[in-house]
């Protein structure tokens, strides 16, 4: 999906300059298995992530992300982790930092296929081997192991 319409609007208003956005990670998880994505414009491994959207509840994005991005159905469970990225400046020079939710989510069907192009391609992989993969960065896959502890209680950090 491409950027949505009410941050194309504000970019209207204030160009370039940063902006404080609310966002997602599902880690959906199948057995010891988790779920990643190639992203199409950078490459490189990801868990599902998403924008939350206005008056859009967090875990409902997740929902929606899930399905939009991989084509699976899934159930949160629970927020594990709640952090800010550092300001990423994208090609076109917008200037963002994300306010991180990150949830446990549980597969509950569908088969994954790149659904909506952010994407090339949606697998399922070890969770065991999950520092085998080069190309995740490792605030990636923090949030995978952050989601997939058995902590109870969701980690607040910067």
């Amino acid at each position: 999906m491409p950027t949505p319409d009410f941050i194309v609007d504000l970019r209207r208003s204030i160009g370039t300059a940063p902006l404080w956005l609310s966002g997602v990670t599902a880690v959906v998880l199948r057995g010891d298995d988790v779920l990643l994505g190639r992203r199409s414009d950078n490459g490189r491994l990801a868990p599902i992530s998403g924008i939350v959207e206005p008056g859009e509840a967090p875990a409902t994005t997740a929902v929606r992300e899930a399905l939009e991005e991989a084509n699976v159905h899934i159930e949160v469970e629970r927020l594990a982790w709640v952090h800010t990225t550092p300001e990423i400046t994208y090609p076109n020079g917008d200037r963002t930092s994300y306010l991180d939710l990150t949830f446990r989510c549980r597969y509950v069907s569908g088969d994954p296929y790149p659904a909506d192009g952010e994407a090339s391609e949606v697998f399922w992989h070890p969770l065991a081997r999950l520092d085998e993969l080069d190309d995740m960065p490792d605030d990636q896959k923090a949030r995978v192991r952050a989601a997939a502890s058995d902590e109870v209680a969701a980690r607040f950090e910067a």
